[in-house]
C-alpha cells in the first residue's frame, strides 16, 4: 500500500476510499469499474493510481479495510463499555439492527470475493477484524467478572470466541435467508450463559 506523505494526501485517499466504498455498496464490486469510482470521487486517473499504484485491487483492499473498521465502529459506543447487562443488551440490539439494516448483501464478503480472500493482505484484514471484535468481547467479560456478575472461573477468551462464532454464523443464516431469527437466538443464548454461570451468592 503507498501512504500519503501530507496531510492533504492522506485525506485524499480517504476520500477516493470513502468514495469507492458508497459505490460499491450502490452498485456491488462486479458492476463496479475504477471509471465509476474517479466519477464519484471527481479523481483523475492519474491521481488514482497516484494513491493506488496496483489498481483496482489495490483500491478494493483498502475498501475493504474501511468495511472492516466500520463493523466495529457500528456497534459503538456500546461494545466498548460492556461493564453491565444493560449495556451488553444495547450492544445485542445495534448487532441486529447493524445486520438487518445491511440486508443480504455484504459489501465486505463481496470484496473478499472480487480479491481473493486466501491473498495475504485480505485475510490479515479478516483476522485483524476477528481479533479486535474478540478481544472487546473478552474485556467486556472481563468487567462484569470484576464486577462479581459473572462466574470467577468464566473462560472469557473462549467464551468471546464462541458468542463471536455464534454472531458470525447467524449472520450467515441471515444472508442466506433474510430472516434475523438465528442472529438474535446466538445473542440471547451467549448473553444468557454469561447470566447463568455467575456466582448464585453474587449480584445480579
Amino acid at each position: 500500500m503507498s501512504h500519503a506523505p501530507t496531510t492533504k494526501g492522506r485525506a485524499t485517499r480517504a476520500r477516493i476510499i470513502e468514495g469507492a466504498a458508497e459505490v460499491l455498496r450502490e452498485r456491488g464490486v462486479a458492476f463496479t469499474t475504477l471509471d465509476d469510482i474517479r466519477a464519484r470521487t471527481a479523481t483523475s486517473k492519474s491521481q488514482l493510481f497516484h494513491y493506488f499504484p496496483e489498481g483496482k485491487d489495490e483500491l478494493l483492499l483498502a475498501v475493504a479495510q474501511f468495511e472492516a473498521d466500520r463493523v466495529l465502529e457500528d456497534q459503538q459506543p456500546y461494545l466498548g463499555c460492556l461493564d453491565s447487562w444493560e449495556s451488553w443488551y444495547q450492544w445485542r440490539d445495534a448487532v441486529v439492527e447493524r445486520y438487518e439494516r445491511q440486508g443480504d448483501q455484504c459489501p465486505l464478503g463481496s470484496l473478499f470475493l472480487q480479491v481473493g480472500r486466501s491473498r495475504p493482505g485480505a485475510r490479515a484484514i479478516v483476522a485483524e477484524l476477528m481479533r479486535q471484535w474478540q478481544e472487546q468481547l473478552a474485556r467486556g467479560m472481563r468487567a462484569l467478572r470484576a464486577r462479581g456478575l459473572v462466574s470467577p472461573t468464566l473462560d472469557v477468551d473462549t467464551t468471546a470466541a464462541a458468542l463471536l462464532a455464534g454472531v458470525q454464523g447467524g449472520v450467515s443464516v441471515m444472508m442466506s435467508t433474510g430472516d434475523s431469527t438465528h442472529l438474535k437466538a446466538a445473542l440471547d443464548t451467549g448473553i444468557e450463559y454469561l447470566r447463568v454461570t455467575a456466582d448464585r451468592t453474587g449480584p445480579r
